[in-house]
């Protein structure tokens, strides 16, 4: 996040787009409820009728995958009645005619039929975001977990530039980690391009500082993807996968392909807390420790890193992470010899300027927000204040690209997917608790009542649903959350598995699968 979560209770105006924020982070959505009732301007897109459109000031369903052209569309209008912040423009940012220009087409009327929100609605959009003195853009993976998904983040950037909500209070690009240490994974380097602290594998500079601390020889080039190891796998080029915390037989599309290359491989090892479908594919399993058996640090959404302290020692065989990654490394005759978390926080601060001033002593109580330079600095509560850091703020100018993939006669429905308020991501933790479970027990699929009056369908019955790619069964919930020709399944459930369905097409600069949209088919179960 560029800004805090706190300061989205003094906003003027929020803009929620791809984020059911109540179930998936109910901790910041009382963060906009506060504002709300102090006079923000609420505004919520999503396909599916979620928690916060109740209370919307605007809600619109975007038709799925057309969320550039929704932006574009509210820059449109924003540029054709002056609401833009030209100071900010100038003064901050470069690149604003390219985007000017190639907004110029998306008038509310083309854009209403592509979106499939009235003109009306995209006109007041734009009317409360422009006009608002603060203004803050919420969003989680229904923004990203498409092959528009860069596309579709840098067009919110665009729009906060283009009204000046960057580098102040209560405003900015405001992304949610759907994960509890996503943020401190991708810190710390879990991503195949950069070291940690984000400093690229391929500038040589990086590369002789790593190798002098690190004492080794490193390679220049950038590594494989989620995606690309899975590719990898099942052609042959790589041989091993070590899985750390993750349960790509539920989280990842394409399940059957999945699944076949994960076969392939000559050694799987994967290490978690529980043994999940994943884990059976393993040839050796590595019990770790959860947060309460372990300490450490985690970092937040909001870039704060916070002290994790063990409540109880490892139960069973189980072991920290960060002990058992040292003690293969040893073994295979790189040699590590940290005695503790701390220790390792120590070489953080070395090699991450963003982390330079962090220490356990100083992460006592609510901690620190990176970035944090030197022990004397406070931590960051905001980013961009004076100045972006790449100096400007650059536009981007982006048209509208469809889905990978569309509706027809063969697969008429609209499938999107995502997490209900009593789960989290695969389950491997939420089904173990006897009281979660017990809550809601089984997926199911959310299929509009008009839908299912066609098919012949009730509330509770069997069906099977189908996509190019696979089927599976499930029972039907029939709510008007969903309009009609879309339908929405929670991807918890191995019973159920929604990423059976789901398309592989990847965004072709992060990667990332299209998760949040593909075409089912929808049919009684024998």
């Amino acid at each position: 996040m560029t800004n805090s979560v706190a300061e989205l209770e003094n906003s003027a105006c929020i803009f929620v787009i791809g984020s059911n924020t109540t179930s998936s982070h109910p901790l910041v959505a009382t963060r906009i409820f506060r504002a709300k009732q102090k006079g923000a301007k609420l505004i919520v897109a999503d396909p599916r009728k979620i928690q916060l459109a109740l209370m919307a000031d605007t809600y619109v369903r975007q038709n799925l995958g057309t969320d550039v052209a929704l932006i574009n569309g509210i820059m449109h209008v924003i540029l054709d009645r002056g609401w833009q912040d030209q100071g900010f423009i100038e003064e901050r940012t470069e690149g604003f005619e390219t985007v000017k220009e190639k907004v110029r087409s998306y008038t509310p009327e083309k854009v209403s039929g592509i979106t499939g929100i009235p003109e009306e609605d995209i006109v007041k959009i734009a009317e409360d975001f422009g006009t608002a003195q603060t203004a803050s853009i919420v969003y989680c993976m229904g923004i990203t977990q498409h092959v528009t998904g860069v596309d579709n983040v840098k067009s919110l950037a665009n729009l906060a530039m283009l009204t000046g909500n960057v580098g102040k209070e209560s405003t900015g690009v405001n992304p949610l980690r759907g994960q509890n240490n996503v943020q401190g994974a991708c810190d710390m380097g879990g991503l195949p391009n950069v070291y940690p602290g984000y400093q690229a594998v391929n500038m040589l500079d990086n590369q002789k500082k790593f190798e002098s601390i690190w004492g080794t020889d490193l390679s220049d080039q950038v590594g494989r993807t989620v995606s690309d190891m899975l590719g990898g796998l099942s052609d042959g080029s790589l041989k091993a996968l070590y899985v750390m915390g993750e349960n790509p037989m539920l989280s990842d599309p394409d399940t059957a392909h999945v699944e076949k290359a994960l076969k392939a491989a000559e050694l799987l090892v994967v290490q978690d807390i529980f043994f999940t479908p994943t884990a059976e594919l393993a040839h050796v399993v590595l019990p770790g420790s959860s947060f309460a058996e372990k300490d450490g640090t985690f970092t937040n959404t909001e870039r704060r890193v916070m002290r994790v302290r063990k409540a109880i020692e490892p139960v069973g065989d189980s072991r920290p992470d960060w002990q058992i990654i040292q003690e293969i490394s040893n073994r295979l005759g790189y040699s590590m010899d940290y005695d503790s978390p701390e220790a390792i926080l120590k070489e953080i601060a070395e090699v991450t300027p963003s982390y330079s001033g962090i220490t356990y002593e100083r992460l006592e109580g609510e901690g620190l927000q990176w970035p944090c330079p030197d022990e004397g600095h406070p931590g960051t509560k905001f980013l961009h204040k004076d100045a972006f850091a790449r100096g400007k703020g650059l536009f981007h100018a982006i048209d509208f690209k469809p889905p990978a993939e569309s509706v027809d006669a063969n697969y008429p429905f609209w499938l999107t997917t995502g997490r209900i308020h009593v789960h989290y991501h695969t389950g491997t933790m939420t089904r173990n608790s006897p009281t979660l479970h017990s809550e809601v027990p089984e997926g199911s699929l959310e299929i509009n009542p008009g839908d299912a009056g066609q098919l012949g369908i009730r509330e509770g019955d069997e069906v099977e649903v189908s996509s190019r790619r696979g089927k599976i069964r499930t029972k039907t919930v029939l709510t008007e959350r969903v309009k009609e020709g879309l339908v929405f399944m929670p991807f918890h459930f191995v019973e159920s598995n929604a990423n059976a369905l789901t398309n592989p097409a990847l965004d072709p600069i992060a990667k990332i699968p299209e998760l949040k949209v593909c075409a089912v088919r929808v049919e009684k179960a024998a």
